[in-house]
Parts: structure tokens; C-alpha cells; sequence
């Protein structure tokens, strides 16, 4: 094209932190001026370029990629704009398009109230500092506003603008959030399959088996406010999207705040925080799932269950571990075999060696009649007997807990007093010093000593204050397993639900064949009880034997 048929680009740009500086700033004004001095100068063939509402730090905005695409095709011939600002605020940036893109495409450009125009290389020669000046504004308004947001986020307020999905913004608090009940219905049952033994990929495809929404679809028809862009298939769920769902701590009805950061405000994408530095305000909202299943679905995608090489897996993949090394059991299998064949071994025996530690062989079928019928007898003599059964797991726990307390007591006792003596020592050790009986250095050694045998006082006295408030909450631990185990009156298959529910984890023993028949130990870990004691056992198995001959 001939230079004088190209276009000449108005460029406008306005950010809403530009819109508070005023009207002369405003899309309108800078057309109004743009117009004005093109028709001043003699520039024909104008064309406005505009992004309304995008920031400078930004240079993926619609217009602007428009009208350097023009560019690059050789175009347009002049670019003119209100100043440098106007271009954008980060002078790395800046600098490439006004320095390289725009000369290399005989491109004439002018900022006007910043006096440049690449026509003139004397008005050019402060473009540089310029630019550093006006992403100067951008850094400071970045500081500005992380400094905000610290503080918002650590008053408990919410730092996400869009609730996660299950969540509605209250109509009258924005800051609020209450429960979108359709929505919540799917949460709900993504958690209950995942408790079903079920994880993200298979949830995933049952979701969209059934045309169940992805959220992104679900909030986009209800008028809301999306991240990302609309899938072509609406019920597309995938693994990940699952995964983030079972992974959410707001769903148990908590603010969580500061679980990402960005490195600069230039750079946009988010690196993860580690759970330590997150801020968790506890019951802002209705909870959607209960903080136990939320935790027992943790519990279960630390323990990731990996099928065997067959495809196969088993309710016990990640439950069964051995009674003696204390590492998880294998499941093992063989498309060769009968299903009944299948088996647990050892890992450290499958790793290092029978020497280091034994198979301790167990079929599965056995593994799992087993503690179904622990599992039956148990809940049957809770069904008769709760309050005896509450009556003797809490003797039990009270009889450990005198014996526990009164340990940790005296261990407290103990480093109180030996606080208060480091006291009384370092006053005389600092007498001493200052009447010239100790001369310095061993004054430094000794109160050096001295205070670092505080610190490690200071911390074993903060470590039993919470181990004995600890105990004290695991009392209402028996009124919960008690609360479960009532909802399985009359248990007669052992589903991984009930399962991941009621235990914990089950360890295997090796087997004992001395007295001429293989003998095998199963301890069960109960959920939020952990072991019962053999007394209870054995009154359970009187009970269960009582109720059968009567």
C-alpha cells in the first residue's frame, strides 16, 4: 500500500482507575481529541482503536491486538494516541512496540501531550523514562491494592469475587454467602461418591453420564459471573474439576483466604501457597458438607486407591496395612484365578524381602467377611447395649485419660517450677556479674544456657497444655462413632462407604500355625475411637452368643 493510503489509528485506552481521575480522561474526551488534531495536522483515513475498561499492565486487549495485527500486514501508517500512558504502563512493553515493532513496520507514532513523535528523534529521546514513570503508577497502585487485600483477607473477609460453586452472594450482604440448594445437591453427591470409594475421573464420568451441568454452564445460565470460557459440551466434567471440588475446605462453612499468591503484578499466573500460611476463619457460612465426611474424603485421596495390573481393586486398597512394620498391605490379583484367589501382601516383604518383614498373606474374601462380621456383632450390641457400650468405652477412656493427665500434669508441674528456679538463677547470676564475683564471659555462657533451657520449657509447656485440651475434645469422639454406627441397624454387605465410615484402618497380623491350623489376627482401627479394648470385645461376643441361644 502507499503511505498515504494507509490508515491512520486513533488509539484510546481507559481503565477504571483512569475513570477517577476524572472527565478529560474519559473514552469520549480522547476520541474528541484524537479527531481534533488528526484533522489539525492533515491525517487522513482515520480509524479509532478502542478498549474501554482494560488495564495498562495488560497488552492482550482486544483493540490493541486488532490494530498491531493491522500493522504487522503493513496497514496502517501512523499511530497516534493521547500520551504514553495511554499505550500502557509497563516499559519493557511499551518500548518493544514505540522502538521496534512500530519502526520496523514504517509506522509513524505519536503520543501528543507527551511531546513524542518518532518523526522528530530529538522528542524521542525521554521516551524511555516516560515509560518507566508511568509503570511506576502501576507497581505503586499494585502495592496499593495487595496491601488491601492483606488486610481484607485477614479480617475474614471473603478474597474470591465469585463464590465457589454451591454458593450464591447474599442479596442483601454481598459478603455473605448462602446455599445455592440446586447446586449444593451436586456437591453433596460428588463428596458421597467419592466416600462410595469412587474417585475424581469416575465421578467425573458419572456426572456427565447423567447431564449434570459442569459449573462453569451452570453458573453462566444463572446469570453469573464466569472464570473461563463456556465448554462446547456443557455436561463435560473432568477429573480435575471433581478433584478441586473434594479439595475445598469452604464447603465445611470456612473462610479460607490466601491460598494463592502471584509473583508481580506483571505476571499472571497463580503459584499455590502451602497450607501452613492459609487463613482459615472457621463457620462464616452454612456449611454444604459436614467437617467429617469432608475429612474422611481427605483421609481417602491421601490413600489413593491404585487398581492392579488387572484392572481390579478392592474396598481395602489403602486401608490394610501390616501389624508389624506398619506399612500398607498390596492387593494382588491375576486375571489366571478365581476372584477368591485374591490377596494382600505385605509392601516392605514385596520390597525388601521376607527377612526385613513377612508376607502376612491374607485373601481378600476372608479379609472382608471378617470385618463385616466385626462389623455386624459390633453395631448389633451398640443396637442393644449403647449405654453400657458408651458406659465402658468411656471408663476405659477415662481410666486412660486419669492416668495420661495426671502424667502430663506433673511433667507440667515439673517444668514450672524449674521455670521459676531458672529465674531465681539468672537474678543471681546477673548480681554476681554486676559485683564482679563472675566476670563477663561466664555470665554470657551460663545466662545463654540458662535461657535457651527456658525456651525448650517454654514450648514442652505449650505442647502438654495442648495435648490435655486435645484430650478433652475426644470425649464427644464416642457420641459420634455411636451416632454413625446408627445408621446401619441392619448391615449386610460391607460397601466402601460403610467401610471408609466406621474404620479407620484394619492391620493385618502374620499368621500363627503353632498350634497346628493357621491362625490369623485382624486389629480393626474404628472411626473416631480408634481400638476397643479385649474386655469390650469379649462382652460383645457374650452378648452376641447370649442373644443367639435365646
Amino acid at each position: 500500500m502507499k503511505q498515504s493510503d494507509k490508515i491512520t489509528a486513533l488509539y484510546c485506552r481507559l481503565s477504571r482507575d483512569d475513570e477517577s481521575q476524572g472527565d478529560s480522561n474519559s473514552i469520549v474526551n480522547q476520541k474528541a481529541y484524537l479527531s481534533r488534531y488528526a484533522k489539525e495536522h492533515s491525517f487522513r483515513n482515520t480509524e479509532f482503536f478502542v478498549d474501554d475498561g482494560y488495564t495498562g499492565a495488560n497488552f492482550q486487549r482486544p483493540d490493541w491486538q486488532r490494530m498491531i495485527a493491522l500493522v504487522e500486514e503493513g496497514k496502517i501508517g501512523t499511530v497516534i494516541t493521547k500520551d504514553m500512558s495511554r499505550i500502557g504502563r509497563n516499559y519493557l512493553e511499551v518500548g518493544m512496540y514505540t522502538e521496534i515493532t512500530f519502526p520496523q513496520n514504517n509506522v509513524r507514532f505519536i503520543a501528543i501531550n507527551s511531546g513524542v513523535d518518532s518523526a522528530n528523534q530529538q522528542d524521542n529521546e525521554f521516551v524511555p523514562f516516560v515509560n518507566i514513570i508511568n509503570e511506576y503508577y502501576v507497581r505503586d497502585g499494585s502495592k496499593k491494592v495487595r496491601t488491601s487485600l492483606r488486610l481484607k483477607g485477614e479480617s475474614g473477609e471473603h478474597l474470591t469475587t465469585i463464590p465457589p460453586y454451591g454458593y450464591v452472594k447474599d442479596p442483601d450482604n454481598s459478603e455473605h454467602w448462602l446455599v445455592d440448594p440446586e447446586a449444593a445437591q451436586v456437591v453433596k453427591r460428588i463428596f458421597s461418591l467419592c466416600m462410595d470409594g469412587n474417585g475424581p475421573t469416575q465421578i467425573a464420568r458419572m456426572l456427565k453420564e447423567d447431564h449434570v451441568l459442569t459449573p462453569t454452564v451452570y453458573q453462566d445460565r444463572q446469570k453469573r459471573k464466569v472464570r473461563c470460557a463456556l465448554p462446547d459440551n456443557p455436561y463435560n466434567w473432568n477429573g480435575s474439576t471433581v478433584a478441586a471440588i473434594l479439595e475445598r475446605m469452604e464447603y465445611c462453612g470456612h473462610t479460607v483466604n490466601f491460598k494463592t499468591h502471584r509473583q508481580s503484578y506483571k505476571i499472571k499466573k497463580t503459584i499455590e501457597n502451602p497450607p501452613e500460611q492459609w487463613k482459615i476463619f472457621r463457620n462464616t457460612h452454612e456449611a454444604i458438607v459436614d467437617e467429617d465426611t469432608f475429612q474422611r474424603v481427605q483421609e481417602l485421596r491421601r490413600n489413593k486407591r491404585r487398581p492392579a495390573r488387572t484392572g481390579k481393586s478392592n474396598l481395602f486398597s489403602g486401608v490394610a496395612y501390616c501389624a508389624d512394620c506398619g506399612e500398607k498391605m498390596y492387593y494382588c490379583t491375576s486375571r489366571n484365578f478365581e476372584e477368591r484367589q485374591d490377596h494382600f501382601v505385605c509392601s516392605t516383604s514385596r520390597k525388601k524381602g521376607k527377612d526385613v518383614c513377612g508376607t502376612h498373606f491374607i485373601r481378600a474374601v476372608v479379609l472382608e467377611k471378617g470385618v463385616l462380621k466385626f462389623l455386624q456383632i459390633l453395631l448389633w450390641y451398640i443396637s442393644d447395649c449403647e449405654d453400657l457400650f458408651r458406659d465402658k468405652l468411656g471408663a476405659k477412656r477415662k481410666e486412660d485419660f486419669k492416668k495420661e493427665l495426671a502424667a502430663k500434669r506433673r511433667q507440667l508441674t515439673q517444668a514450672q517450677r524449674r521455670m521459676e528456679e531458672l529465674d531465681r538463677l539468672f537474678k543471681r547470676l546477673y548480681e554476681d556479674n554486676i559485683s564482679g564475683k563472675i566476670n563477663d564471659s561466664r555470665f554470657e555462657k551460663l545466662s545463654a544456657d540458662y535461657e535457651n533451657e527456658q525456651t525448650e520449657l517454654t514450648e514442652k509447656m505449650q505442647l502438654l497444655e495442648q495435648e490435655i485440651a486435645q484430650q478433652e475434645e475426644e470425649a464427644d469422639s464416642i457420641e459420634q462413632f455411636i451416632l454413625r454406627a446408627k445408621k446401619y441397624p441392619n448391615l449386610q454387605e460391607l460397601t466402601p462407604a460403610v467401610l471408609h465410615d466406621l474404620v479407620n484402618r484394619v492391620y493385618v497380623s502374620a499368621p500363627d500355625k503353632s498350634s497346628g491350623q493357621r491362625v490369623q489376627d485382624v486389629h480393626i482401627s474404628l472411626a473416631c475411637i480408634g481400638f476397643l479394648s479385649e474386655s469390650i470385645i469379649a462382652e460383645m461376643l457374650t452378648h452376641t452368643s447370649k442373644s443367639r441361644t435365646a
